[in-house]
């Protein structure tokens, strides 16, 4: 463990009590250990996250990537009168240019970031809950300025309650599928894209030991991930990209969190494949809660297999499969690819805060607003996109 992490694990727990209200109190803790049964508590149907906030996907990403980037835990919990946790915020805390940041746990792995929230009382936050969450964790003074990103502004049934705070559009888009229970399967892929999928799947389809799975042991999972970590720095190499696969910890973090498996089925990370003997043609993997399915990282062979479209028809099977278990939606990660839009035709409205706790804090909190601001200019702008591109290109 880093000297900055081991010095907030021994801060753990500091805790601020607040004027009698719906939040009567906010626990701060340095350390995953001291708050695993808390946060597991807050995973269940009676409660409102996305499957990025999990204990099992985030604790890996804290051990295997936030530490060794720094990143110390900042994990913020509300209770109630009662000492019933209503919230808990998992955060982590870095030092830039001498101002202390206090960001979403998961990084740029999490597509979607959120709290996890007691759903009786989510339902009901008002500004003046979330005033008093600020003001507590103003108190501790350990963080100067929140950066609170990719926040989804609905998730399943339920409005964000941090959608109360100030904010604004983030800037990347996340393409999404919405799918009516029942619904013909036309409804989520059209019939003259499913007949080209079928046409290109044929010749596949003639290779031995051709198949469609998920990965559900240990053996499998493995063989696929082995697979991914081969191919995938060649096909980013091909595009001219960094391959982020290769940062400190990554590679053991995915790993981990493909490997844990959950309570009612599944892993942390499920990948899904298009197998034949021979080898690996394509592999998605994302993360499912019973509600939707959302993309995390994806690769496909370099193989001659590659020119019959492997990705789109794997695509096809995870669209069909999650249908048929009544899932009401399908993201695909951030990021407006071409072949997103093929299966996605509308947007996950998503957002970004940004909040001063101090006054060394607001400097900070509206420089990082305009920046992202100008980003989203930028990327919704074709022209200054391809103008950024070509810049980034000849500076690589």
């Amino acid at each position: 463990m880093s000297m900055s992490a081991a010095a907030e694990s021994r801060m753990a727990e500091a805790t601020a009590r607040l004027e009698p209200g719906r939040i009567a109190g906010v626990d701060i803790f340095g350390d995953l250990g001291r708050v695993e049964t808390i946060w597991r508590s807050l995973e269940g149907e009676r409660h409102f996250s996305t499957p990025y906030q999990r204990f099992d996907f985030l604790s890996p990403w804290q051990s295997q990537v936030g530490e060794r980037e720094n990143l110390s835990p900042f994990i913020v919990v509300a209770r109630d009168r009662e000492d019933r946790p209503l919230l808990l915020l998992p955060l982590t805390l870095r030092h830039e240019h001498g101002v202390r940041i206090a960001s979403f746990m998961g990084g740029k792995h999490a597509t979607f970031n959120m709290a996890l929230w007691d759903r009786e009382f989510a339902p009901s936050v008002t500004e003046a809950d979330l005033d008093a969450l600020m003001s507590a964790i103003h108190e501790h003074a350990r963080a100067d300025v929140l950066a609170l990103h990719q926040q989804p502004a609905r998730w399943r049934d339920l409005q964000n309650p941090m959608a109360l705070l100030p904010h604004q559009t983030s800037v990347n888009d996340c393409p999404l599928m919405t799918m009516a229970p029942g619904a013909e399967p036309a409804a989520r892929i059209s019939n003259s894209l499913r007949g080209r999928l079928r046409s290109k799947e044929r010749k596949l389809k003639a290779l031995p030991g051709y198949r469609y799975g998920i990965a559900s042991d240990g053996a499998a999972i493995k063989r696929l991930l082995d697979a991914f970590f081969r191919i995938k720095p060649l096909r980013m190499a091909e595009q001219k990209l960094p391959n982020v696969f290769a940062e400190p910890g990554v590679e053991s973090f995915i790993r981990s969190a493909c490997l844990a498996p959950l309570a009612g089925g599944g892993h942390a990370i499920d990948i899904h494949a298009l197998e034949c003997d021979a080898e690996v043609i394509a592999m998605f993997a994302g993360v499912a809660d019973g509600h939707r399915f959302s993309m995390m990282f994806n690769t496909y062979t370099m193989s001659e297999n590659s020119r019959h479209s492997p990705g789109l028809i794997l695509m096809r099977d995870i669209v069909d499969h999650y249908a048929g278990l009544g899932y009401e939606a399908l993201d695909l990660g951030i990021g407006s690819d071409d072949y997103k839009r093929l299966f996605c035709k509308s947007d996950e409205p998503i957002f970004d805060s940004f909040i001063a706790l101090t006054p060394r804090g607001r400097l900070a909190a509206a420089a990082m607003s305009g920046i992202n601001r100008a980003k989203h200019v930028v990327k919704h702008n074709p022209a200054l996109l391809q103008m950024a591109q070509r810049l980034r290109s000849a500076f690589r």
